[in-house]
């Protein structure tokens, strides 16, 4: 019976996502895809989560120079089956060649947010006003 960790994903999941985000970037390099959409795009693949079982992959990317990701996604998802044979000759040591799904990854714009929000003149009064404080209490 497999046993699954609250604390995150194995290190087996790790490691076989990070040998499918590399074959992904080699075919997305090689411009395989017949897509006018994605013939343009310089796509990004940012990160590969595996399903426990290894049979599903999901691969988080992002296109760069283009603030509209959906239909690129779209389009990817679209050739997802094509892709999926392109893997095949990287991943050759696998058991099973997973299914790949593609997602818009938006943590470039969590981190922008956060950046943003700790640069914003209320955190700055904030700590100053805490440095403030520490000077009389030091």
């Amino acid at each position: 019976m497999a046993r699954t960790s609250p604390s995150g994903p194995s290190q087996r999941q790790l490691s076989v996502g990070e040998k499918v985000r590399h074959a992904l970037t080699e075919v997305m390099q090689r411009g395989e895809i017949n897509d006018p959409l994605l013939e343009k795009a310089l796509v990004s693949v940012t990160e590969v989560r595996m399903s426990p079982d290894l049979k599903l992959a999901t691969a988080y990317v992002t296109i760069l120079g283009q603030t509209e990701t959906k239909p690129f996604v779209d389009a990817l998802n679209r050739n997802a089956r094509f892709i999926r044979g392109r893997l095949t000759p990287a991943l050759k040591q696998m058991k099973y060649m997973p299914e790949v799904r593609f997602r818009t990854d938006t943590s470039f714009d969590n981190f922008a947010r956060i950046d943003a929000l700790l640069k914003s003149p209320e955190v700055a009064r904030d700590l100053d006003d805490e440095d403030d404080d520490n000077k009389e209490n030091g």
